[in-house]
């Protein structure tokens, strides 16, 4: 089946089994394998992108119930110019990273958080951040990170 819709501000067009998870659309069709594929059962947020401005697990989402959507994946977070997405350098500044494999998702999962709660104490950063799972950093950097973009999302 084909389903169109919009990509890190792009038009895009995939043929894909009715069967097929956005995850695998993103990585397997387009080559935007910035979305990993961690658990294949929405447990661990790897796959986290935001559709339509809300932060999706992909895995969980056919490609199909896409369609028409406006898809931003971690590859499509930062500026045109390659400026980083406040998030994204706070991540970098606060070492909110280990072996990366999270970080993706992570920090998509962030954007959304401070998005729908842009005042989240860090008590509620790691509440909201729960559906995320990390297995390298013991989460500390990754809740400092995510408080130093908060202030530079509000900022900006």
């Amino acid at each position: 089946m084909q389903v169109q819709f919009t990509v890190n501000g792009r038009a895009a067009s995939v043929d894909v089994p009715p069967n097929t998870l956005l995850v695998h659309a993103l990585r397997e069709h387009l080559a935007l394998t910035g979305t990993h594929v961690g658990c294949d059962t929405s447990q661990c947020g790897a796959c986290t992108v935001h559709v339509n401005g809300r932060a999706v697990k992909s895995c969980s989402m056919l490609a199909a119930q896409a369609q028409g959507a406006d898809i931003v994946t971690i590859e499509g977070l930062a500026a045109a110019d390659g400026t980083m997405h406040p998030m994204q350098a706070a991540f970098k500044a606060c070492h909110g990273l280990q072996c990366g494999f999270c970080t993706p998702g992570m920090v998509m999962s962030a954007v959304d958080l401070c998005k729908s709660h842009p005042e989240a104490s860090e008590g509620e950063i790691r509440e909201l951040l729960e559906g995320n799972i990390c297995r390298c950093t013991g989460y500390q950097n990754i809740v400092r990170a995510v408080q130093v973009g908060q202030k530079a999302m509000a900022s900006a």
